[in-house]
């Protein structure tokens, strides 16, 4: 998911260079690549260990990484998306919209059935809680950036339908995730922060309200494309979609705030372990939830007209690439030691 997030950023990034759109696509290709390989190592798992992916959905720890592969799906759609329609018949563009709706009920359902084993499983403590309990709503609520990145080239017929559906699922997921963060705040207020190997960890908090925000913008810019002059009835002198994006826009840099708040938190933390720090599958955090901080700062200094904001996410976005290539190494370099993905050296130990 990370990988595909960086290609996401690539597509999106103001200040571009010729060649950036082929770097992308081939970071997108890299990214389908990998989970399908991904994919297949793990059902191998699966099958060869029969009751492994019960076991899975149980486990306290374990469980809580089963929605990655959601969020995998949808970087993956959204990137079909940037790099895919410019140069496919409009049979993609119908593909899209079968993608999205499939993903819209298989997470929703999904999350349904993962806080009701969750809560129904062995009791967590608040000592024991950190940012990932928020990963099983997760793919809920990028079901509205999934639709700001399609809507606007669908048929005004089925584009609105879709905008309608984001807008309510990226809600759910937002509001869940606003409930446990008071669960997040309260924990490092009692008991501190998390163990240094861990506190990469700490930037999934910036992902709901920085993918919110442009999940929001997005769609008020898909709606002046699809809208109606008047949406709402008994508002006809009203332009539903300009009074959108107006809204959408504050409400942005709103949410975006909360997102850089927890960001500098997650920093410093960081920072301050760094020599204390081993790699886990955690340090991916780098890479996901920031990169929704920076297309969500990109879109509000596109709609204010700030070259400021642009030129600094260009910087950010640099930087990010770097960032996900040190992760990756330093992966690669752990898997090569077996200090991870070795029996009970990941999200599989017991607690």
């Amino acid at each position: 998911m990370s990988t595909g997030g960086i290609a996401l950023l690539l597509s999106v990034t103001p200040h571009r260079f010729r060649g950036l759109t082929t770097i992308g696509t081939i970071v997108f290709i890299l990214d389908l690549i990998l989970f399908i390989l991904i994919t297949v190592l793990i059902a191998t798992r699966f099958i060869l260990h029969p009751g492994a992916f019960i076991r899975s959905w149980h486990h306290p720890t374990e469980s809580l990484f089963i929605p990655t592969f959601w969020l995998t799906v949808a970087t993956l759609v959204s990137n079909m998306q940037q790099y895919g329609v410019p140069s496919s018949g409009p049979w993609l563009l119908v593909a899209l919209r079968v993608l999205f709706w499939t993903y819209t009920a298989c997470t929703f359902l999904s999350a349904i059935l993962q806080y009701h084993l969750l809560f129904t499983g062995k009791p967590h403590t608040i000592q024991s809680m950190t940012p990932a309990w928020l990963l099983p709503i997760f793919p809920v609520m990028l079901c509205g950036t999934l639709a700001s990145v399609i809507a606007g080239s669908q048929p005004p017929h089925q584009g609105i339908p879709i905008i309608i559906a984001g807008v309510t699922f990226q809600g759910v997921g937002f509001l869940v995730a606003v409930f446990m963060y008071s669960n997040y705040v309260g924990r490092l207020m009692s008991f501190g922060l998390p163990s240094p190997d861990t506190r990469p960890g700490m930037f999934i908090a910036v992902g709901p309200p920085s993918f919110t925000a442009l999940a929001l913008m997005e769609m008020a810019n898909d709606a002046l494309i699809i809208f109606p002059h008047t949406f709402i009835l008994g508002t006809s002198g009203l332009p539903t979609a300009q009074v959108l994006k107006l809204l959408a826009v504050f409400v942005a840099i709103f949410l975006w705030s909360l997102s850089l708040f927890f960001f500098c938190i997650s920093l410093v933390a960081t920072l301050c372990s760094l020599r204390q720090m081993n790699f886990h599958l955690s340090w991916w955090s780098f890479v996901f939830p920031n990169t929704g901080l920076i297309i969500a700062a990109i879109d509000i200094g596109t709609a204010i007209g700030s070259e400021a904001i642009l030129w600094t996410m260009s910087g950010a976005t640099a930087l990010q690439v770097g960032i996900w290539l040190v992760v990756g190494c330093f992966h690669a370099r752990a898997v090569w030691r077996r200090d991870i993905m070795w029996p009970g050296k990941d999200e599989d130990h017991d607690e």
